[in-house]
C-alpha cells in the first residue's frame, strides 16, 4: 500500500455519510483491497449473492472492472453492478497518485417492485441461487430514485475530497512508486524513455508498467503525455504572450506540428481553438474547459 490512512477518522467519515444517504459505503486502496467500511456487514441480498463462487468471482470483477474505469478516466463512475444494483466508485487521489476508491453500493435503484425484480432475476438467472430467498431478500433493500443516486454521489465525491484536505490518506513517501511519481512530476517536460526510468530506478519495463497502471490507470507515455497536454492548457489560458511553438517547446515538443496533432487528439480541439475558447469573455457560449464532476455513461436506470 502506499497510503497510509487515518482508520479512526475514517471510520467516522463512512459512519456520516451512512448517516446522511443509508447507503453503505467502503474504501479500498490501490490495489482493491477493501480497508474500512460502514457498516461492516454487507446487505443480506449481497450475501445472498455471494454464497456461491460463481456470485463471489463475478462481485470481484464488477468491482474490478469499475475501479478500473475509475482509475484510467480518473472520474467518478455510476453503473448497474452484475447482480442488478447500483454502485457508484470515485478514486483517491493524493498529489495526483492513485491512492484508492471510495465506493458506494447495493442500491434498488429502480421506478418499482417489478420492473426491478424482473431485472434483478435476468442479472442473476445463470447464478445457483434460491429464487425466493433473493425476491425476499430484494425486498428489504430501499427503493430510491435515480435523482437520489445522483445526489449521494456528489456526496461521495465531497467525502473524497474532504478526506484527502483532512490528509486522512497520506502517501509513504519512501515507497517506489511515490519517488516515481515525484520523478515525472518534476521532469516530464524532458525527453525520457522506459528504459531511462528503469535504469534511474533500478527496475525491470515489467514492474515499471505495473506500478504506473497502479498509480494513473495508464501507462507511462501516456501519463507524461496527460502531464504535458495538463501544462499545454495552463499556459494556453494563462499566458497570453507565449505563442503556440513557444509553448509546445516549454511543454516538452520540440516538433510544433507534433504537439498540435498530440494535444487535438487528446483534447479534441486544437491549441488555437482552445486558446480562443479560454479568452472568450463570458456569456459570450465559452463551453467549461474543465471536466465534468462525475461520468454517468454506465449509468442505466
Amino acid at each position: 500500500m502506499i497510503s497510509v490512512f487515518d482508520f479512526n477518522k475514517l471510520r467516522g467519515l463512512l459512519k456520516d455519510f451512512y448517516q446522511l444517504s443509508r447507503i453503505r459505503i467502503t474504501v479500498f486502496d490501490e490495489n482493491r483491497n477493501e480497508l474500512c467500511s460502514y457498516p461492516e456487514s454487507i446487505a443480506e441480498f449481497c450475501k445472498i449473492i455471494r454464497s456461491c463462487e460463481a456470485g463471489r468471482y463475478a462481485c470481484a470483477q464488477c468491482d474490478k472492472a469499475a475501479c478500473e474505469r475509475a482509475a484510467k478516466e480518473r472520474k467518478t463512475q455510476i453503473y448497474r453492478c452484475h447482480a442488478g444494483l447500483t454502485e457508484a466508485v470515485t478514486p483517491l487521489i493524493v498529489q495526483d497518485v492513485l491512492v484508492g476508491y471510495l465506493l458506494f453500493g447495493h442500491v434498488y435503484a429502480y421506478p418499482d417492485r417489478e420492473s426491478g425484480w424482473a431485472e434483478i432475476q435476468r442479472c442473476c438467472k445463470a447464478l445457483p441461487l434460491d429464487l425466493e430467498q433473493l425476491k425476499a431478500a430484494c425486498l428489504e433493500c430501499p427503493q430510491v430514485e435515480p435523482e437520489y443516486v445522483r445526489s449521494a454521489t456528489q456526496i461521495l465525491l465531497a467525502v473524497a475530497s474532504y478526506l484527502v484536505m483532512e490528509r486522512m490518506a497520506t502517501l509513504q513517501a519512501d515507497q517506489l512508486a511515490v519517488r516515481i511519481d515525484e520523478y515525472l512530476s518534476t521532469h516530464f517536460t524532458q525527453q525520457m524513455r522506459a528504459s531511462d526510468l528503469c535504469q534511474q530506478f533500478q527496475i525491470g519495463k515489467t514492474q515499471l508498467y505495473k506500478l504506473s497502471q497502479q498509480l494513473y490507470g495508464c501507462g507511462i507515455s501516456e501519463h507524461i503525455r496527460n502531464l504535458r497536454i495538463k501544462l499545454a492548457k495552463k499556459l494556453l489560458e494563462e499566458r497570453p504572450e507565449l505563442s503556440l511553438a513557444e509553448i509546445a517547446v516549454q511543454c516538452g515538443y520540440h516538433d510544433y506540428n507534433y504537439f498540435i496533432h498530440v494535444f487535438t487528439q487528446v483534447t479534441g480541439t486544437s491549441p488555437g481553438a482552445f486558446r480562443r475558447w479560454c479568452t472568450r469573455p463570458a456569456g459570450c457560449g465559452r463551453p467549461d474547459p474543465t471536466p465534468s464532476k462525475y461520468h454517468d455513461r454506465h449509468f442505466h436506470l
